[in-house]
């Protein structure tokens, strides 16, 4: 969540004086005068009241999805929040029985680790990641910082989902998102569990629906689905979904972010945490919106296998070319949905108006590269400079040179120092006009401010930073700060 005032009796003055202040640093303003007043203060970027999708984001929603065989999903209205009356709060998705799941999950690390959190990662590290059935998942309540009665709460939604399925013990994800410290109305959780089972089905409307049930502070539900090809099996389609939540409390390690991913290809118990990993450093772990990372942050993937074909399996020594081969097409087809996903959740950014890539490039590493990235991505002066559509590179250089810097008494890093005489900074359009150089060899360019005014009109932009130190690169995605966010 966006870090909120102060609403004591100075308040209103205070506000109107820090939104001022940044009014004048995202323009790059020199005077003391503002245009903006309290009858400015709408939210123009966050859901409506009526919890209806923004005109803005409607080109985010699926109108129609190609969804994996075995899987069923359900949004239910349980009223978490005694207030909601209307929108689903409750997910449920589940595997047919005859198809339990590879599975495996990735989670904060966050040292404040929620109930269900703990609860998952138990219950995976026992089934050894295979024979799970399903996920239950509700919005409205974190179960966070809630002692022993929030863990035998977050087991009594696991076992209630395992009792709805008619599955074992142990079989089912839980997972929980809202507002942190406060116990779960588990009884009404409870009750609505087999009301949920007996809404499972498997249209885009059923996927849409759980989708719309774990968010929160989202404006739009954000759901993908798409199929791929294993080389093993060239004449069977097979098909993966997924979908997650998030807008604000969003950085690595993970954030304030749920996701499920499910496909219907055969896979390994071994596979899942392996290629999971690998798809979440390059989506999840590569998104930030405010720098804060959560307590509840769980990504987990789901593979039944009722496309039927060859199993996938991990590489090792002795694995066929064909093995490998698999292995790395099912990879790839994870990484693919987790990045799309991880970059709606940047495009929901709480009062984002921006969606900005930033590519370091030429590093000597790609762990400098991403320590970069994510420096710049982070960086509230180039946020609210992108805001304010001002082409202040310098406050891009400023956060590249601290990006390597340890704190004071920490051991150095082992990273290649950047070289201020190599380094490059570009705007890339995303119309595809060519970059507009800002720094060239560690010198300035003259900037054609025109030009740089109409690149940063774009909803979409691209920060390319080179570093001429090797070849590696990382990629992070972020957004701008406006009012909205403050």
């Amino acid at each position: 969540m966006a870090p909120k005032l102060s609403a004591g009796p100075l308040s209103s003055q205070l506000r109107l004086q820090q939104l001022q202040s940044l009014s004048r640093k995202a323009a790059g303003a020199t005077t003391t005068t503002t245009s903006w007043t309290h009858a400015q203060q709408q939210r123009w970027y966050s859901a409506p009241a009526n919890n209806s999708v923004p005109a803005s984001k409607r080109k985010y929603v699926p109108t129609s999805g190609t969804y994996p065989r075995g899987f069923q999903v359900s949004g239910t209205v349980v009223g978490v929040k005694p207030a909601n009356t209307t929108k689903p709060d409750l997910a449920l998705l589940a595997t047919d029985a005859a198809k339990p799941c590879a599975a495996a999950a990735v989670f904060t690390k966050n040292k404040f680790q929620a109930a269900p959190v703990t609860f998952s990662r138990a219950l995976l590290q026992k089934r050894a990641n295979a024979g799970l059935r399903g996920v239950v998942i509700n919005s409205g309540c974190a179960n966070a910082v809630t002692g022993r009665g929030g863990l035998a709460d977050a087991a009594a939604m696991g076992h209630a989902a395992d009792a709805a399925l008619g599955a074992e013990e142990g079989s089912t994800i839980v997972m929980s998102t809202g507002v942190i410290g406060q116990r779960l109305p588990i009884q009404k959780i409870l009750d609505n569990i087999p009301k949920a089972y007996e809404g499972l089905g498997d249209t885009h409307k059923h996927w849409l629906a759980a989708a719309t049930a774990i968010c929160t502070t989202d404006t739009f539900p954000k759901l993908i689905s798409r199929t791929f090809a294993l080389p093993s099996s060239p004449g069977v389609e097979y098909r993966i979904a997924g979908m997650t939540k998030g807008a604000g409390m969003i950085h690595p390690n993970m954030a304030t972010l749920l996701g499920m991913i499910a496909t219907d290809a055969p896979v390994a118990p071994d596979v899942a945490p392996a290629v999971l990993k690998h798809a979440v450093d390059r989506s999840f772990h590569s998104i930030t919106i405010d720098g804060d990372t959560s307590t509840n942050d769980t990504v987990a993937l789901l593979a039944n296998g009722a496309a039927g074909g060859q199993k996938v399996v991990l590489p090792v020594s002795g694995t066929s070319a064909g093995a490998d081969a698999d292995y790395r097409a099912f990879r790839d087809a994870v990484t693919g949905v987790a990045t799309d996903l991880a970059k709606l959740v940047v495009r929901d950014g709480e009062g984002a108006t921006r969606f900005v890539t930033i590519r370091v490039a030429e590093a000597a590493s790609r762990a400098a590269a991403r320590r970069v990235a994510s420096a710049i991505a982070r960086s509230p002066l180039v946020k609210t400079a992108l805001y304010g559509k001002d082409a202040n590179w310098g406050r891009i250089l400023c956060a590249t040179g601290y990006s390597l810097v340890t704190e004071p008494g920490a051991p150095e890093a082992e990273v290649a120092e950047i070289d201020p005489e190599r380094t490059n900074v570009s705007f890339v359009p995303t119309d595809g006009s060519p970059e507009l150089k800002l720094l060239v060899d560690g010198e300035p360019e003259q900037v054609d401010e025109a030009r740089a005014a109409e690149v940063l009109e774009l909803e979409d932009l691209e920060i390319l930073v080179r570093l001429g130190t090797g070849a590696e690169e990382a990629t992070y995605w972020t957004c701008d700060y406006s009012h909205e966010y403050m």
